[in-house]
């Protein structure tokens, strides 16, 4: 059996709750010739200025965009100070710093002739950093000239740029810097050459290379993904399943050169789930309803990933630029041990050292270890392992879930895991195994269990994944015969590998 993951479900309240509100009405200025408004922004126990994110709207309900603000469907960024040139009549907005601070929220009228300026705090209630664990998103596609403002105002400390994706290149024409890697605002780091490529078979998502692959005249399905995943690992990159539930998702993992899968991903989005599987391979929806489906089936498919005996960290990414998320809404926070570096940061996501999460903030222990540790204990014995979890949330949390083999172990509510003083029931093991603590959504990378050294791997999670590959394998039709086989060879490999990992099954 396994130790699992820690998760964590909400009920559906509105998309923000309310910490602190800033009400008024901007009163008029004999000097002033255009209704404006200046609002200073600062840390609460700092008093410094800050940036943040804002969501202004008017009494209609339609989202403003001030000019010069780096502006993305429903939100603007700006750093300390910012004067909105505004109409007269009512405004609302919400303004946040990523999920480390609380949010505030209020509105305003604006009168004839107004000019005043209304400060703003921010309070931070927890300081990951402080405790060794720093943010990242992993798909982001907005413009590199924006990318450090973003980032501080969405307290984001590692962002690649997606540069490259299909056949577009935003760097086409234009000389690439010195240093791909920028270091900027004390310790966050941003590269400005990850790539992507997003087909028929689904998305991989590439970093750490020193220039784009060669993708520009990919067909749909032509040539395989697995020819680019391929040569960025000779060249050393980090590769990404961007969705676990992409059709071609079973033949990169049988390929053993992933790194890491999106399991806080892009359909999980500030607004609200994405009730679709875009053209991935579609979730039951009499087993995974609305409006959780989606996520719980890409939850599901990684249980059956870690079942299989395959230790693939989570990863996360909310395609801002793309998708409606600002930059960083979906985020997954690596533990590094002291200077944080960005080759620390993915040697720590590689080794699984990770929480993803879109709003509540964990920090887990298991006998001092952090997630990603493997427990090793010999054939016949027991262990036990209580799990010893801090969360921080400025969300309502209904209750956590211990995660064991894919099944829930414990469900806790949260009154009842505050008394308990932070501690979750223990997990027993008899044999191999994983486990993960976890909607809004938040969970631990798992924690691994080898009784008599060996993993644990599930003939039933195995032989979900021969099934998906020969699904996926008659959808490939190609009109040219050597096209199809070059196609299918990957495919076939995969199969292979899933039909000798249910024969070499140990559990069921």
């Amino acid at each position: 059996m396994g130790l699992g993951a820690m998760r964590f479900l909400r009920g559906l309240p509105p998309a923000l709750l309310a910490t602190a509100a800033v009400v008024g009405s901007i009163c008029p200025s004999a000097a002033a010739a255009n209704e404006q408004l200046t609002i200073k922004v600062a840390d609460r126990d700092t008093g410094k200025p800050i940036a943040v994110r804002m969501h202004l709207k008017n009494a209609k309900g339609v989202a403003v965009k001030p000019p010069g603000a780096p502006f993305w469907k429903d939100h603007f960024a700006f750093e300390g100070e910012i004067t909105l040139k505004l109409p007269r009549g009512n405004y609302t907005f919400e303004m946040e710093r990523g999920p480390e601070y609380l949010d505030r929220t209020g509105y305003f009228t604006i009168e004839p002739f107004a000019n005043d300026t209304k400060a703003i705090d921010m309070k931070r209630f927890i300081d990951m950093p402080k405790a060794l664990w720093y943010a990242g998103d992993l798909h982001v596609h907005r413009p590199v000239e924006q990318i450090e403002l973003l980032m501080k105002a969405e307290d984001l400390h590692v962002a690649p740029v997606i540069a490259w994706w299909n056949a577009k290149n935003g760097w086409t024409g234009k000389k690439l810097p010195e240093s791909l890697v920028t270091k900027f605002d004390g310790n966050r780091f941003y590269h400005v050459l990850a790539g992507e490529d997003e087909r028929k078979g689904g998305a991989l998502l590439f970093f750490n290379l020193d220039k784009p692959l060669d993708i520009a005249d990919a067909r749909p399905e032509f040539p395989s993904p697995m020819k680019y995943l391929l040569a960025a690992k000779e060249q050393g990159a980090h590769v990404d399943a961007e969705k676990p539930f992409w059709w071609d998702f079973p033949v990169w993992l049988a390929s053993g050169k992933l790194d890491s899968v999106g399991l806080a991903n892009n359909h999980q989005q500030r607004s609200g789930m994405m009730d679709n599987e875009a053209w991935g391979k579609p979730r039951d929806r009499t087993l995974f309803p609305a409006p959780r489906g989606n996520g719980r089936w890409s939850q599901e498919i990684y249980y059956h990933v870690l079942n299989c005996g395959i230790r693939l960290p989570p990863s996360a990414g909310s395609a801002s630029g793309v998708l409606p998320n600002p930059v960083g809404y979906n985020r997954v926070y690596v533990h590094v041990d002291g200077e944080l570096t960005w080759e620390k940061w993915f040697e720590g996501l590689r080794a699984g050292r990770v929480v993803v999460t879109n709003g509540p903030l964990l920090i887990p222990s298991v006998r001092g270890q952090l997630p990603g540790h493997v427990f090793r204990v010999d054939a016949g014995e027991t262990a036990e392992f209580e799990i010893g979890l801090t969360m921080s949330t400025r969300d309502k949390v209904e209750y956590l879930e211990v995660i064991q083999n894919g099944q829930v172990a414990s469900e806790v509510r949260l009154a009842d895991w505050k008394a308990a003083g932070g501690k979750l029931p223990p997990i027993k093991f008899e044999r191999s195994g994983w486990y993960k603590d976890t909607y809004r959504f938040a969970s631990t990378g798992p924690y691994y269990v080898e009784v008599g050294y060996e993993r644990r791997i599930s003939r039933r999670s195995a032989q979900f994944f021969l099934d998906w590959v020969r699904e996926r394998m008659k959808k490939v039709e190609l009109p040219d015969a050597a096209e199809q086989r070059e196609v299918l060879q990957y495919h076939q490999a995969a199969e292979a590998y899933w039909q000798a990992l249910v024969e070499k099954a140990n559990a069921e």
